[in-house]
């Protein structure tokens, strides 16, 4: 016992050494600091265990502060949660970088672990110090001054103000959650451990089934743009959509491309984490000012943070089954056309919630929404996944083109209807139009559509 815990603190000190080297040497001086730091926002988030969910609403308070840091400097948009006095004589560098640094240290406490979805203090530990390192190498390449001072200020307090206003979301909120037994009822799913087929019997509890409480950042509520439910077990669309997952999303399928495969595995990364390097990508191509992205990555990660809030409510709410339990029994659910198969494997894992609707689909219908309205739709961009599988690009010659890639990776993956699919890009899209036409408005924009 002993020597592993001794293995685990080395190995707890080797990594912190390797992430304080990459952090001291990261070229912060030649990249702009807005895309910079939502890197580093994305990498602590995932190196501190978050998931998806949890990551979406931290990468949303990291952008809102760094956001209303620029504009209390420079005021072209509309301030969310600092409205501080323009102070044209302080750096925006220093802003920009205190701002992400005080929100990502308010949303990584090590030994904290106030709901699921952080990881182990450990990764938490790691998290924070990539932080701290990557913020005293950024800060160490300004000159020292009253500019440098009066920046840091207006980004610590850009900090305050948005933590402070998520303090009461309710994400912290604990939640008592039972699954159903009834046939359509979600129940928890095979697939304990990521991408290995399921050990008999393993099965994994609900995650975050409260999240539908959490405070949405701009929707007027979770259950805004709430879609209609499933179809039901005995109709003719459900039929087709259990057939069509069951033959090309089984982990052996015959009829799956290795494109089809591929797509599966390249949007297998978290969508916040994906939506955001595309918004950084697109924005370093059209060549967006800090301001602009700052603007835009807040606006991307608010539309998907909103998503998660809105699509966790709606799951819960209808409960739905996951394919992997729907073909295993699908001889209870009162439909002669859907065949079981008890030894059915998706080709990924199902995340341990509802099926209905879709979470990633809503994420990369909200942001492909806010993009194609903040540039157009028609804009060709190649990205590179992160991961679990990491270094697989694609291109896209639209937003749209590849939210529908996206929502149909699910079904490629085995462990989405179509139903679910297509009702969340449009729930998706719905959210990113409300967000965008609500938030972070210009300045001299005087117009407020509603829709």
């Amino acid at each position: 016992m002993r020597m592993n815990r001794e293995r685990g603190m080395g190995c707890l000190r080797a990594g912190l050494l390797a992430i304080l080297w990459m952090a001291m040497r990261t070229p912060v001086a030649a990249a702009d600091r807005v895309t910079h730091w939502n890197t580093t926002a994305v990498s602590a988030t995932v190196m501190s265990g978050q998931n998806g969910i949890v990551q979406s609403r931290s990468l949303a308070i990291t952008q809102v502060a760094v956001h209303d840091a620029l504009n209390a400097i420079e005021r072209r948009y509309r301030a969310y949660a600092f409205d501080g006095p323009v102070d044209h004589t302080a750096s925006s560098e220093a802003a920009v970088a205190t701002a992400a640094h005080d929100a990502l240290a308010g949303l990584i406490p090590v030994g904290a672990l106030p709901f699921v979805g952080f990881g182990t203090v450990a990764q938490q530990a790691v998290a924070v110090a990539f932080v701290n390192a990557t913020y005293a190498a950024d800060l160490a390449t300004l000159p020292d001054g009253p500019a440098k001072t009066r920046g840091i200020a207006v980004g610590q307090a850009a900090a305050r103000a948005i933590l402070a206003r998520r303090s009461v979301d309710g994400a912290t909120r604990l939640v008592l959650y039972t699954p159903g037994t009834r046939p359509g009822d979600w129940q928890p799913t095979p697939n304990p451990v990521p991408f290995d087929p399921p050990a008999a019997g393993d099965r994994l509890a609900a995650v975050l089934p409260g999240w539908g409480v959490v405070a949405p950042f701009v929707l007027r509520s979770s259950s805004q743009f709430e879609p209609d439910g499933p179809p039901a077990l005995d109709s003719k669309r459900y039929t087709r959509e259990y057939n069509e997952v069951m033959a090309i999303g089984e982990k052996f399928s015959a009829i799956r491309t290795a494109e089809q495969t591929e797509i599966a595995r390249f949007w297998y990364e978290g969508s916040p984490a994906g939506w955001s390097r595309i918004a950084r990508i697109v924005a370093e191509n059209r060549g967006l000012d800090s301001w602009q992205r700052a603007r835009l990555l807040a606006l991307v990660n608010m539309a998907m943070a909103d998503g998660f809030v809105a699509g966790m409510e709606t799951k819960y709410d209808f409960n739905f089954w996951r394919p992997v339990t729907a073909i295993r029994a699908g001889d209870t659910d009162g439909n002669d056309e859907t065949i079981a198969d008890p030894n059915w494997i998706s080709l990924l894992n199902s995340p341990a919630i509802p099926d209905y609707p879709s979470t990633h689909s809503i994420l990369g219908g909200a942001a492909s929404e806010v993009l194609l309205r903040f540039f157009d739709d028609d804009v060709a961009f190649t990205t590179t996944s992160g991961v679990p599988f990491a270094g697989i690009t694609r291109s896209f010659d639209s937003f749209s083109d590849a939210a529908r890639e996206n929502g149909n990776s699910r079904i490629y993956a085995g462990i989405h209807f179509r139903s679910a699919v297509e009702k969340g890009i449009k729930q998706g899209n719905r959210i990113g139009r409300f967000v965008f036409n609500h938030s972070l408005r210009p300045v001299d924009d005087d117009e407020n559509d509603d829709r």
